[in-house]
């Protein structure tokens, strides 16, 4: 086996010391998050663990296949735990009011791939090369010699699988195959992740989508594409939040955008802003840092007070100004 970060001993060292263990993620878990918690919590309970999985919200309809065994439970006050984990959270404050409840614990382990991440745990392996977050976990069960079931394998899957759009971002690296490769091999079912995550989604999407399509604007001579959802946008398709999981990549889609924006009403005056890229040059996690979010350099967001037209007019402004750096 290829060298490994000494962090992972340590990380070990603390799991075989210690028996109750609490599994977190970012608030809106995606794929790659809930497929990391689920996997390393399964992998935990074989090794004699107990094993509790916490998020601020709900899976996502498309994701809840992967929680058959029904491990994930609301976040209640009073737990006390020998170990919290986190996966995939860039900051402490993505895990919503799930942080207010993991107080009582003797060990916080953070497990992530952000470059933007803080390291604010006790032990923190954080590496940005790795394009998920569910890459970490299997290297981290393959050095710890623990056996990927075939429900881990669906789990570990998803998780890598989305976070790279389906092994197409840049980010993919050959090591991203060869896991694909051997997590197929232990039993992932790609008919079924594909066909859940990817080929089935509920008509109120649709109707978002068509939303999407109608309102998005251009800026900066077509390089930069954005769109507004506001709490009405929602009301009139019937559409949830689960549901804007990937719109943004099809403005991203479009041939001359560099850099595409949604700008997601949470209260009249606190917008959520996502954005991707598609320059390499163009590090739209140093965007989100002058408004206090972070992610990775080709995807990443933040949540922005103040009047809608202002926050809008102010992102675009830093977009463009990170345009005509990139130049």
């Amino acid at each position: 086996m290829k060298a490994y970060p000494k962090v992972i001993d340590r990380i070990l060292e603390v799991i075989r010391e210690h028996k109750t263990f609490c599994i977190v993620g970012h608030v809106r878990p995606d794929g790659d998050c809930i497929g990391s918690q689920l996997a390393l919590a399964l992998a935990l309970r074989n090794e004699g663990k107990k094993v509790t999985v916490w998020n601020q919200d709900s899976i996502p309809q498309k994701y809840k296949f992967l929680n058959d065994e029904g491990l994930f439970h609301k976040p209640k006050h009073g737990e006390k735990f020998d170990c919290v984990i986190a996966t995939d959270c860039a900051s402490i404050e993505r895990l919503g009011k799930v942080g207010e409840c993991i107080n009582d614990r003797k060990f916080f382990i953070n497990i992530d791939h952000h470059v933007s991440n803080p390291r604010y745990a006790d032990v923190n392996w954080v590496s940005p090369r790795e394009p998920s977050c569910g890459e970490l976990i299997y290297r981290l069960m393959k050095v710890a010699r623990w056996p990927i079931t075939k429900s881990i394998a669906d789990l570990l899957f998803t998780a890598i699988s989305t976070d790279t759009g389906s092994f197409q971002y840049p980010s993919t690296r050959s090591g991203t195959f060869h896991a694909g490769a051997e997590l197929v091999t232990r039993g992932a079912d790609l008919a079924k992740i594909g066909n859940e995550v990817y080929q089935s989604y509920p008509l109120s999407r649709a109707k978002l989508l068509k939303h999407v399509y109608s309102k998005f604007r251009l800026a900066a001579d077509d390089q930069i594409a954005w769109f507004w959802l506001k709490k009405i946008d929602f009301h009139r398709t019937g559409a949830e939040t689960d549901d804007t999981e990937g719109l943004i990549d099809h403005i991203r889609a479009i041939e001359p955008v560099v850099v595409a924006c949604v700008f997601e009403e949470v209260e009249p005056e606190l917008t959520r802003i996502s954005l991707r890229s598609k320059n390499t040059k163009v590090n739209v996690s140093a965007i989100c840092s002058e408004f206090g979010g972070g992610g990775h350099p080709a995807a990443a967001g933040a949540r922005v007070a103040g009047k809608p037209i202002t926050v809008q007019r102010k992102v675009i402004a830093a977009i463009k100004r990170a345009l005509k750096a990139a130049k």
